[in-house]
């Protein structure tokens, strides 16, 4: 079997060293012949390095890095171009001065390898004396890569030196525009598409195709080819199991798959992908890509979970440009990849999109990351935490769930703000989400609004939390119980076994109690 390039991010290493390569280059060839300035939008870890690396050989001319290849037989090896290539990640952001400093000397590196020497102090004048340098001294156009442009935005997001960072980003990225006589390619990657960062109004002719259905399998893996270019791997898999191979892509679609920008196109994360062929076990491999702080903000000042736990439904202005000084949680979540398009459809000649979260994985990192911010509950603990309340509330013990419970709120700092009964339904969503149920939030019925429903194995769960400072806990769970009976919230579900689950907190404990209505 061919190895697993399981963090290798260069097309040429890749290939020398004779690791697995999912043939992306039919993509590449369209990309490069149908236009000239590209956009592309994904999420971190979802292959955009190794796709700006594929495209640098290219241009350079490697040839026998693509033996094998779809572009093999269609590119013209006759001619190569100069490639600047910038990384954002590798170039210091911590402050507009920084930056300054930073870039001028990784500009000044890459000019190093093609022989030509930069005498401008500022980052700007540099990267234009670049582009002009190299196709004088070359006779041929440029082609400009640039992997991860919004990097520094989203590091800076909240904190002071977010205005001079755009500032130094704005005059930068003005430097394409004027130097467009020179250039012959410019490819963009990035998480967000920010308005108020010049490139996408200096560059007015960009293709954005991160939405473009012809590009919707340029990064990830098609079920297709996981099931081709890792047969192998999903044989050896299988056997050391003790699972059919059938079983495990059943495991591997729930886990890893169900990313899409055109809602019939889906693919799999190639990072968590990647790693699950490598260990053979199903695990939660997305949460080590980090989740920005600034999001997990968000929701706790916001204190509304409800759009990751039911379908969104937005038109296409969710998805442009955005001011990263007024951020809304909706475009956020899908560029980040905790939200993907799960249907297209046209309504009065516009799109409409319908966004859920992709898989399990993804639902597992965003819940126990809020569970710690929430509640302090440390993420190495989540799991068996999952695991223990999960039983609890199949067995119908409720004071194990009880217990369970204090557990976790015993982790609340004392002093946080916002204990109030929105912020307490904040956590029991999320603690609830983390037991594997389908949970859903806010259930209107002819009789007033569940605060919860989820099923699991043939199980329904219709739960009421109450809050009150200072009340007694029993008092309160005869509120919520009562409230469920009264308002015969379980009436739609007496096919299957109801389980009417009671959450009670004042302030200083939490209470539980698990009423049991047996199917008609």
């Amino acid at each position: 079997m061919k190895k697993l390039p399981v963090g290798i991010q260069s097309f040429s290493n890749l290939r020398e060293e004779g690791y697995l390569y999912v043939d992306k280059t039919a993509d590449i060839h369209r990309i490069i012949t149908d236009g000239r300035i590209y956009f592309l939008s994904r999420p971190r870890r979802f292959g955009k390095s190794l796709l700006i690396s594929t495209m640098a050989e290219l241009f350079r001319g490697n040839k026998k890095l693509f033996e094998g290849l779809y572009i093999y037989d269609k590119w013209d090896w006759t001619q190569s171009y100069p490639v600047i290539r910038i990384d954002w990640t590798n170039v210091r952001h911590s402050s507009k001065e920084e930056m300054e400093r930073s870039m001028s000397f990784y500009l000044k590196l890459q000019a190093e390898n093609y022989g030509v020497q930069l005498f401008s102090e500022y980052a700007d004048e540099c990267f234009r004396e670049l582009i002009i340098k190299l196709n004088q001294t070359t006779g041929q156009k440029v082609a400009v890569l640039i992997d991860e442009y919004d990097v520094p935005i989203l590091d800076a997001i909240g904190k002071p030196e977010m205005t001079g960072i755009r500032e130094f980003l704005q005059v930068f990225y003005r430097l394409l525009k004027a130097s467009d006589d020179y250039l012959k390619f410019i490819f963009l990657t990035g998480i967000s598409k920010f308005s108020k960062v010049s490139i996408f109004s200096a560059l007015n002719s960009m293709d954005d195709i991160t939405m473009n259905k012809k590009y919707a399998s340029l990064c990830g893996y098609t079920q297709q080819e996981l099931e081709y270019y890792f047969a192998e791997y999903l044989d050896d898999t299988a056997r050391e199991n003790g699972m059919t191979v059938e079983a495990v892509l059943d495991g591997i679609r729930r886990w890893y798959d169900g990313y899409s920008w055109d809602g019939k196109t889906f693919v799999y994360n190639p990072f968590s992908t990647l790693l699950f062929f490598e260990n053979k076990e199903f695990s939660n491999y997305w949460f080590a890509t980090g989740t920005p702080t600034f999001l997990i903000e968000l929701f706790k000042k916001r204190n509304d979970l409800s759009v990751l736990l039911q379908p969104v439904h937005t038109g296409s202005r969710a998805f442009d440009s955005w001011d990263p000084d007024l951020i809304t949680e909706i475009p956020l979540l899908f560029q980040t990849g905790y939200l993907t398009v799960k249907e297209r459809k046209t309504v009065d000649m516009e799109p409409e999109y319908t966004l859920e979260m992709p898989n399990r994985e993804v639902a597992l990192s965003m819940q126990e990351h809020l569970l710690f911010a929430y509640a302090s509950y440390p993420l190495e603990s989540a799991s068996r935490l999952r695991r223990t309340v999960q039983q609890q509330i199949l067995l119908n013990d409720a004071k194990g769930v009880e217990k369970s419970l204090r557990q976790m709120l015993a982790r609340v700092p004392y002093q946080i703000d916002g204990k109030t009964e929105a912020y307490y339904h904040s956590i029991f969503l999320i603690w609830m989400s983390m037991l594997g149920f389908d949970i859903q939030g806010e259930i209107s019925t002819n009789y007033g609004r569940i605060d919860a429903v989820w099923e699991q194995a043939g199980t329904v769960v219709v739960a009421e939390l109450k809050y009150g400072a200072g009340k007694q806990a029993e008092t309160l769970l005869n509120e919520a119980i009562t409230q469920i009976h009264d308002r015969k919230y379980y009436e739609r579900y007496l096919d299957r076994e109801v389980k009417l689950l009671g959450i009670a907190f004042n302030g200083e404990e939490a209470a539980c109690r698990i009423d049991i209505i047996a199917r008609d």
